[in-house]
């Protein structure tokens, strides 16, 4: 498992990240390079390399990004019009930072999930 990630230095306060909310099981913090107005990152304070390391234990943490996660969409202001859940794993899914994330987008309509390939 990997212990010491990018995040985790962010959820030590060791690299500045703007943080909009944290408590001891959850931190969330905006994106560096969002993707839409609103693009925030929701992660386990405790990391967890990928989707495919989760385990029985790690349930309640994941219940919490996702209550979270919902608490954010409403004092963004996006949660009457919608806002779209992500989470990517390995390097096939798209996943750059080896600690599990939620992706929290919003802010304007977001289209389809995936472009057709030809």
């Amino acid at each position: 498992m990997t212990t010491d990630t990018l995040f985790s230095k962010i959820v030590r306060g060791e690299i500045p990240a703007d943080i909009v909310y944290q408590d001891d099981t959850v931190t969330a913090f905006r994106d560096i390079a969002p993707q839409a107005p609103v693009h925030i990152l929701v992660i386990p304070n405790e990391p967890i390399a990928t989707a495919a390391d989760v385990e029985p234990r790690h349930e309640p943490v994941l219940g919490k990004l996702f209550t979270v996660a919902r608490q954010i969409a409403e004092s963004e202001g996006i949660a009457e019009n919608g806002y779209r859940l992500i989470v990517n794993c390995k390097e096939h899914g798209g996943q750059e930072v080896p600690h599990l994330h939620l992706h929290l987008l919003g802010g304007r309509p977001l289209g389809r999930m995936l472009a057709h390939q030809d």
